[in-house]
């Protein structure tokens, strides 16, 4: 039979673990609060800013350094965004799967020849990411503490002036796309070279804006060479502000979880402890009926 006592101390365990888990919901809570309001007000930005690209380089007459194809991809970069913290369920596990699988199915020569360099971007990608031997050229633990453009555009400007100084011929970037508190969506995207028709894919929902003809001051080109870099930027800060909303979501649906299954397991182990205590009392119960016999009898 259980000890009373070791059952008593795993309830006040247990019931400590459910604060802890509450207290931790209420905070991703507010957290999830103030990231989607980022979230949504960066979204309508970076979407115009896509749709003006997509325009100006369909009707360019000239090439962008960016938007370089290059003969045969010989260095790939891919940079992915994580989180510092964990409990968060299978947020960064969940990610970091699909990009070895991605890694596996789609670029194992470039694994086999040292040519696939990673920017880890959280505390748990670059500790994953290092730990089974990849080429992390770059991490940055602590990067979510505080989110800032200023420190996501520099990631994102030295990824381009390697990829235009042919360092690499290929740039992707791989986060969770926040569709829901309960649901991401893990994605894997190149943003360099720019690819004219994924602008106007991205742009598809405008497309009666289109047909209008634009005059441009002083002209196209020039605007496209300043707009570019600041769409590549937007790319890398919408997937950190989606990638921060989806982990305090992931986060309260986990701490969440975790406190009804507190519940639950305070509920059998309240229901054993009076069994066992019911228990005992009978047992002391027969002990003291056997001993008034056993005087009677005398």
């Amino acid at each position: 039979m259980a000890n009373l006592r070791d059952i008593r101390n795993r309830i006040s365990s247990v019931n400590n673990t459910q604060q802890i888990t509450k207290a931790m919901k209420m905070v991703a809570a507010a957290k999830l609060r103030k990231a989607q309001d980022r979230m949504n007000e960066t979204r309508p930005y970076a979407s115009k800013i896509a749709e003006v690209a997509g325009r100006l380089a369909e009707y360019s007459s000239s090439s962008n350094p960016v938007m370089r194809k290059p003969e045969t991809v010989k260095n790939v970069l891919f940079i992915v965004i994580g989180s510092d913290r964990g409990l968060c369920g299978g947020f960064n596990n969940n990610l970091f799967k699909e990009v070895e699988k991605q890694l596996n199915e789609n670029f194992q020569q470039y694994l086999e020849n040292e040519a696939l360099s990673i920017v880890a971007i959280g505390k748990k990608a670059n500790a994953y990411f290092k730990k089974r031997k990849y080429d992390v050229i770059e991490g940055f633990p602590g990067f979510f503490d505080d989110i800032l453009y200023d420190s996501t555009s520099s990631i994102m400007e030295k990824a381009t002036s390697q990829f235009i100084g042919g360092q690499f011929d290929e740039v992707y970037i791989a986060f969770n796309e926040f569709k829901s508190v309960i649901a991401q969506t893990r994605k894997v995207q190149k943003v360099l070279p720019i690819d004219t028709a994924n602008l106007k894919n991205d742009d598809s929902d405008n497309a009666s804006e289109q047909a209008i003809d634009y005059l441009y001051e002083p002209n196209s080109q020039a605007i496209l060479e300043r707009l570019l870099p600041l769409y590549l930027n937007m790319q890398l800060w919408r997937a950190v502000l989606e990638s921060n909303a989806s982990e305090q979501g992931a986060r309260m649906t986990a701490m969440d979880s975790a406190t009804e299954n507190a519940k639950d397991l305070e509920k059998e182990l309240r229901l054993k402890y009076n069994q066992a205590r019911q228990s005992a009392i009978t047992t002391e119960i027969s002990e003291i009926v056997s001993g008034a016999q056993a005087l009677s009898e005398n």
